[in-house]
């Protein structure tokens, strides 16, 4: 049966040739479904990838599973990182910090496939879980089989049919010792709310993964008339109804695999409505990683990476590659008809006393002279009277002269290099596809 499932799960997303990743916690889940998949592999002609996180959370157990899990995939890759000490222990950091490594997995193996283990069981408990910290109709579809690139084959498969079959098939699973403490709040459901509902209505875990279906039914067609967050200028989100706020951070939320209830969705749209009236725009922390912006313009998803601009030399008229963009610098031979706007990503300059040129991200003590003015000032207050965002001044490419900023990439030039009669040269940078 699970065998049966997992093939028609293949052949449903045209996973045949796949190079696929397999979160391998070593459980009962993750083990039975990479057994399945090993005994199917020739068949479907799939690359398979163990992927394993080392939570470090119970010191010799985590390792001893470590070890378990790597001997299990003698036939197979096996890749394992292990947490730093200092992550906390909870439900959210952990999630987090899974989905970060699976999303480093991906890039390092090349892989626009990943596996999950959750079942049918873990299913029923979400939707619970979500139920009594109070969610919409977006919610009560549980977990999808497919987000992105993770995939859930055995979904529909119930975990006493999962543990059945390592006992068939003689395997040794890890046994999560954490997986008994009640503090967690899934283990307090699963250990002990479900147990006392089963004795009122048995079937009411199948019941609840009904509910998934009605509920993902009912909002794909309510899904039509939602555009996307960040389809929304600011202005537009405010004119939505508090419902249609309510359901367009919802969707937005779910769509981010970022952890939510009413009490986060109700924050999110107080903290756009709050912030609806300011230039320069707020921040406000979603995930380690990502934070959502409101100006009064847009609202937008900002992924916070951590990666400096680099600092490069000009030795040359060429290209030159920095970050996510290509700069370039050439002659200029002849006059252009209109010049550009501070705006555009392009500029005709006069570069006839200058040398040894960098271009880089911002540093501290950098200066410029505007165009137009005499004198100069901080680029910490030129990029502030030009109401940049913070979370965009590191992305910004600056063309310098030691600590002397000559042209800001989208904002301006320097007085310094403006063109008097001819440009000498024309600079452009634009992002790479």
């Amino acid at each position: 049966m699970i065998s049966k499932t997992v093939e028609t799960f293949l052949e449903k997303y045209n996973l045949q040739n796949s190079n696929i990743l397999v979160a391998f916690s070593g459980g009962y889940d993750s083990m039975c479904l990479l057994d399945v998949l090993k005994k199917l592999s020739n068949k479907y002609h799939l690359n398979i990838t163990a992927i394993h996180l080392n939570h470090n959370w119970r010191g010799k157990e985590s390792d001893f599973e470590e070890e378990n899990c790597k001997k299990f995939c003698s036939d197979v890759n096996f890749y394992c990182e292990k947490l730093a000490d200092n992550v906390p222990h909870t439900e959210t950091a952990a999630r987090e910090a899974r989905y970060e490594f699976f999303n480093r997995c991906a890039k390092k193996f090349n892989s626009e496939v990943i596996f999950t283990a959750h079942n049918a069981n873990d299913n029923a408990e979400t939707i619970f879980y979500r139920l009594i910290k109070g969610t919409g109709l977006t919610g009560l579809e549980g977990i999808p089989e497919k987000r992105d690139i993770f995939y859930r084959p055995i979904l529909t498969i119930y975990r006493d049919e999962i543990e059945a079959y390592c006992i068939k098939e003689n395997l040794t699973p890890n046994n999560d010792s954490s997986n008994k403490d009640s503090k967690y709040a899934r283990n307090k459901i699963r250990n002990e709310i479900f147990p006392e509902l089963k004795k009122i209505m048995p079937e009411f875990e199948k019941n609840l993964n009904k509910l998934s279906k009605s509920a993902q039914f009912a909002n794909s067609q309510i899904e039509k008339f939602i555009k996307p967050l960040e389809k929304y200028n600011t202005s537009g989100f405010i004119e939505l109804s508090c419902d249609l706020q309510n359901a367009v951070v919802h969707q937005f939320l779910r769509s981010e695999n970022i952890d939510y209830d009413s009490r986060k969705i109700a924050d999110i749209v107080l903290f756009i409505q709050n912030s609806k009236n300011s230039k320069a725009g707020k921040t406000l922390s979603l995930t380690t990683n990502k934070w959502l912006f409101v100006n009064n313009e847009k609202i937008q998803l900002v992924n916070k990476t951590g990666n400096k601009l680099p600092e490069i030399e000009i030795t040359q008229n060429g290209t030159y590659r920095i970050g996510n963009y290509e700069f370039s610098i050439q002659p200029c031979k002849e006059n252009p008809k209109e010049f550009p706007s501070d705006k555009e990503n392009i500029a005709y300059i006069s570069l006839e006393n200058y040398e040894n040129l960098t271009i880089r991200g911002r540093k501290d003590g950098d200066i410029i002279q505007p165009l137009g003015m005499f004198g100069s000032q901080k680029l910490k207050k030129y990029l502030n009277e030009k109401k940049i965002p913070k979370h965009e001044k590191d992305n910004i490419v600056f063309l310098c002269k030691d600590k002397e900023i000559l042209w800001a990439a989208g904002l301006g030039i320097s007085e310094k290099i403006k063109v008097v009669s001819k440009p000498t040269h024309v600079i452009k940078l634009k992002r790479e596809a």
